[in-house]
Order: structure tokens, then sequence, then C-alpha cells
């Protein structure tokens, strides 16, 4: 059996999670790496897929941004569809290879994956004649679009575990009108745990791909730190030879150190203050491109970062480490999202700006 490669990731933005496919496209393509399969969640967002009718969108721009939705155009084939926490995504890259260019058989396989997952919690679910994706009675409960570029394929699937399916209401989903939507935990009537999915799924992939697919850890392991007065969030400036953008405090995670260990750590390096720094019950997954590690690691360069937050007081004075960073500042939360360059980096700052919001006095 070919090989294929399951990479278990985080949280993944979805702009992060397009990068991600658009390098593994390029690596797959070129037979450097062998199929993936990629599973992760996605913070809250609305995605449109080509030939999609953007009247399928039913909330306004306000009202996305209230909730904190985002709204994406994208390249997969399929409607719209909404993303978020507690919903397993699922993106294969693979080569179609010789024999097997059939674009419906592959889909086909999709939907049989996760016929055969939800199978595994007492559901019983089928294809619909003309509908992507798998239905529990009228209810959709995992949807389909994808990709294929010179027989490599992206995209995959949406399987709706612990899935809020109110954000639902924002869209008609895959512009389908009288059908509903549902979730594993809905029907089954406990939460079920994503772990548990995970694993389901990348074994009823190698069944039915008829893949030997072997797990791979990140490339690297990283913590984030918000710094923040209660009103400002600090942001270190990257020197132009190691990137030239602004960030919170990050650092890599050592071997045999606890991910709240590197965080007192790094915040006394980066700032020259001690400090508790406190988990945001945040693990996000990304790609880095870095000349100064591509010589340790091969490509894709993926890092999985635990986020944290610690309380300082107003207008501390920093200590620079001025082999990484030329300057620094502290700026409101809009401010400091204007700046910021990573799209992870905004996942954490809002983060914290909800918590500190939900503790202001009313």
């Amino acid at each position: 059996m070919r090989a294929c490669e399951l990479r278990n990731l985080h949280l993944v933005t979805y702009e992060n999670g397009m990068r991600l496919q658009q390098k593994l496209i390029e690596l797959r393509q070129q037979e450097t790496v062998p199929d993936q399969l990629l599973l992760l969640e996605h913070p809250p967002v609305i995605t449109l897929g080509r030939g999609g009718d953007v009247r399928n969108l039913l909330a306004p721009a306000a009202t996305l941004d209230a909730q904190r939705v985002r709204f994406f155009e994208t390249t997969r084939g399929g409607d719209i569809t909404y993303h978020g926490p507690g919903q397993l995504v699922g993106y294969p890259i693979i080569h179609l290879g010789e024999g097997n260019r059939d674009v419906r058989r592959y889909v086909t396989k999709l939907e049989e994956v996760l016929i055969r997952t939800v199978a595994e919690f007492g559901i019983t679910a089928e294809r619909a004649d003309g509908k992507r994706g798998i239905w529990a009675g009228n209810d959709k409960i995992a949807a389909i679009g994808v990709r294929i570029a010179r027989w490599v394929t992206s995209h995959g699937f949406a399987l709706n575990v612990t899935t809020n399916l109110d954000h639902f209401r924002l869209i008609t989903p895959c512009g389908l009108h009288g059908t509903g939507v549902t979730s594993i935990s809905h029907l089954v009537g406990r939460d079920v745990a994503l772990a548990e999915v995970r694993e389901i799924v990348a074994a009823k992939f190698a069944e039915v791909f008829e893949r030997d697919v072997v797990s791979r850890a990140e490339s690297i392991r990283l913590v984030k730190i918000v710094v923040h007065d209660g009103e400002r969030v600090l942001l270190l400036h990257r020197r132009p030879e190691r990137g030239n953008f602004w960030q919170p405090i990050t650092g890599s995670i050592e071997e045999g150190e606890l991910p709240l260990d590197t965080a007192r750590r790094e915040l006394a390096e980066e700032t020259g203050h001690g400090g508790e720094p406190e988990t945001i019950d945040l693990e996000q997954s990304f790609m880095i491109e870095s000349h100064f590690l591509e010589a340790r690691y091969p490509p894709p360069i993926i890092a999985s970062e635990t986020a944290f937050a610690v309380e300082v007081t107003p207008g501390m004075q920093v200590r620079l480490d001025a082999a990484e960073h030329d300057d620094y500042g502290w700026f409101t939360f809009a401010e400091a999202y204007e700046r910021i360059r990573w799209t992870d980096d905004r996942e954490a700052l809002e983060k914290v700006e909800t918590r500190l919001l939900a503790l202001a006095p009313q």
C-alpha cells in the first residue's frame, strides 16, 4: 500500500490552512513528499466555493464581526459552508495516480470514509442524489468540497462532531433550502471527544483509500505569550533580517521543557521581567517558511504553539533581545490588529481581548 502521512493539527486559521495546503500540493506534485492527510479544526469561518452564490450568506458583515466569524471566497468546489471549533476538517493531499483519475470516484470514497466513521457511533448516514456530503435523515452531518490540480487533491471534508450548529443559521448550507444540519454529539445525546473521531477517521481513510497511514509529528513546538496591561498589548518588532514584522512574544520549547516553563523563560528573556503566564486554552498549528529553520527541518516546517497571557504594570519598560528584535510598543487591541501579520497572532489577541471584555464592569 502507498504511504500517507497523517498530520494531526490543532486549531488552524483558514488562511494558514490554505498556505499549508498549497505548499503540500507543490511538494506532492514534485513527489518530494508522500500522500498527506491533514486533520484539524478552524476558528469560526464561512467559505464560499467556486461558482457559489453569495446570496446564501444570510448574515450582514456587522453580524459576522460581532460573532467573530470570518468570510472567505475559496478555490474548492461546492457552494457555501461553515467551519468552526468542534468540527473535524480533513484535507487529503493525495495523488490520484494513473488509473485512478476519477473525480467522482474520489468524492464517493470520501463520503464512504465519513459514512463508516459515524457508523461507529450508531449513526446511519447516507449519500443523497445530486448533493455532496453525507446525511442523517434530512440533516447534513458532513460537507465535502474538493479541488484537484495536476491530479493532486486538496480541500476535502468537514464532519460536525460538537460544532456550534447555531452558526449554520448565518448561511443557507451548501445553498440547499429545506434541509438542516446536525452533529455526532447532537445525534448520540452526549459530548464526543474530537480526538476519538480523529482516530476513527484516520483508520477508515486507511481502509477506503488503501493507504498505510503513518502519524507525522510537528517539526517544532512553540509558545506565544500575550503580554498586556488590561487595556494595551505589548508587541515586539523583529529585525528586518529576521522577518521585519510585529508579533507577541514567542519562543521554542526546549527538549524536556513544559510549555509553561518555556513561557516563563521567554517572558524573562524578551522583556527582562518575571511573571506568571496563564493558559488561554488555545493551541494552534501553522507552517513556518524560514531560511533559519530550513537547514534543520525538511519542508514543510509545521509548528504547534501553546498560547499564554500575562498581565503586567501599565507602562512597563522592556529590555529587548537585540539579536532578534529592534523595537517594541504598547498598543490598543485595535492598533495591534492593524500591525500584526499572522492570523494565528490575531486569534490569540482576540482570545485575550474577549476575556478582558467579559471581566470588565458593565
